[in-house]
């Protein structure tokens, strides 16, 4: 393995999340600002190379897709360009699936019935480019609005919940005006 994979799920400190800044703007990845400090706050795992660097992250935040209209982890992870291609995507997902499903499982009321992932890297799409992907534990399950591929991998033993509302598109002032007269 290049990198040690470690835990960190809601336990990232001061001294990590600038650790996790300065790997996104070295890597040109996430400027600094709110979305930066944010996305810090929801990293699950990290990646430190030999001489202890953050060289890989995965985050994840609670979301109801409109495909699923079920709460998932919707799941995102950057690698620096010196670990890629080193076939550490599907240990690290998987690391960062169990972690998930871990605090999922720990907490009174299950929050996810699984994790989300969109495929927007051309390497990644054409990579796993099958409906299932086995060795990584995940399923095609439609394309989001961007025309990405979706994959979740879902929970062992996850129980639907009542659909989340679909949300009503919003319509041109003048069309509401037409309906109402």
């Amino acid at each position: 393995m290049s990198f040690e994979i470690i835990p960190v799920w809601k336990k990232v400190d001061a001294a990590l999340k600038q650790e996790l800044l300065d790997f996104w703007s070295r890597n040109k990845a996430l400027r600094e600002g709110d979305q930066a400090d944010m996305r810090a706050d929801q990293a699950v795992c990290i990646g430190r190379d030999q001489e202890g660097q953050v060289c890989a992250v995965a985050t994840a935040v609670l979301r109801v897709s409109p495909r699923l209209r079920q709460p998932t982890y919707y799941y995102r992870q950057f690698f620096d360009p010196s670990q890629r291609g080193q076939h550490q995507t599907v240990p690290f997902v998987k690391r960062a699936c169990e972690v998930l499903q871990e605090w999922n499982a720990a907490q009174a009321e299950p929050e996810a019935i699984g994790v989300l992932a969109e495929l927007q890297n051309p390497k990644l799409k054409s990579r796993y480019s099958t409906a299932v992907i086995p060795e990584a534990g995940f399923i095609f399950v439609g394309y989001s609005p961007r025309n990405f591929p979706l994959f979740v991998s879902y929970f062992e033993g996850a129980v639907l919940k009542p659909p989340a509302p679909l949300r009503r598109a919003r319509q041109p002032a003048a069309a509401m005006r037409a309906a109402q007269h």
